[in-house]
This record gives structure tokens, sequence and C-alpha cells, in this order.
């Protein structure tokens, strides 16, 4: 039972490393990198932790999931077909979607403490 545990995250690590290969979910990566460096140095509340992880958490799973639909379309319909153009669009806009409220909420919460961070070395 603990060998299939094993195996398991071992096969979502490969897979999560297979989605370094696109742009962006490197991208996004970068970002979450940027985002986890706040929760380290800002003395965010609980719940503010809480949302920001939520939100890394759930766009870089779309970004996967967007990715698994785009490999699965490209290897059904290789040659171009307008269906498949719009659903990869649809997949994508679930992303951008994400990726626009988590900028919000990022605005929201972690802008006043870098504005904050900011006045006390003098910048303003």
């Amino acid at each position: 039972m603990l060998r299939k545990l094993f195996r398991a995250f071992r096969n979502a690590f490969r897979g999560i490393k297979e989605a370094f290969i696109e742009q962006s979910f490197r991208i996004l990566f970068v970002v979450a990198l940027f985002v986890t460096f706040c929760l380290f140095y800002f003395p965010f509340e609980s719940l503010e932790r809480a949302v920001l992880v939520l939100v890394v958490v759930l766009v870089l799973s779309l970004e996967l999931i967007n990715s698994q639909i785009e490999r699965i379309l490209d290897i059904l319909r290789p040659d171009y077909n307008e269906e498949v153009r719009k659903m990869k669009d649809i997949s994508a806009g679930a992303v951008l979607t994400a990726s626009i409220g988590a900028v919000i909420l990022a605005v929201i919460i972690i802008l006043p403490y870098i504005l904050l961070l900011l006045e006390r070395i003098s910048f303003f």
C-alpha cells in the first residue's frame, strides 16, 4: 500500500515536471514563488495567508488541467478543427479568469504590505 502511494506521488511530481515545458506554467510558477516569498516576509493574517495559498493552488491547478486538455485534443485531432480551438480557448479562459481574480486578490492583500514597506524605507 505504501509502495502504491509512493508511486502515485512520483507520477504526480513527474506530471508537474512535464508541465514546466509550458511557458505559461513556468511564468505562473515564478509568480507563485513571489507570493510564497511574500507569505514568509509579510505578517499576513491567517485568513489572508489561506486565501493567497488557495488562489495560487487554484491557478496552478487550472493551468495543469488546461495543459492536459490541450495535449489530449492535440492527440485526438492533430489537424486544425474549429471546435477543438473553441475547447482550447474555453480551457484557457478558465485559467485567465482565475488569474485575473488572483491578481485582484493580490492587489487587495499584498499591495498594502508592499506600500508600507516602501514607505518605511523612504521610497515615497
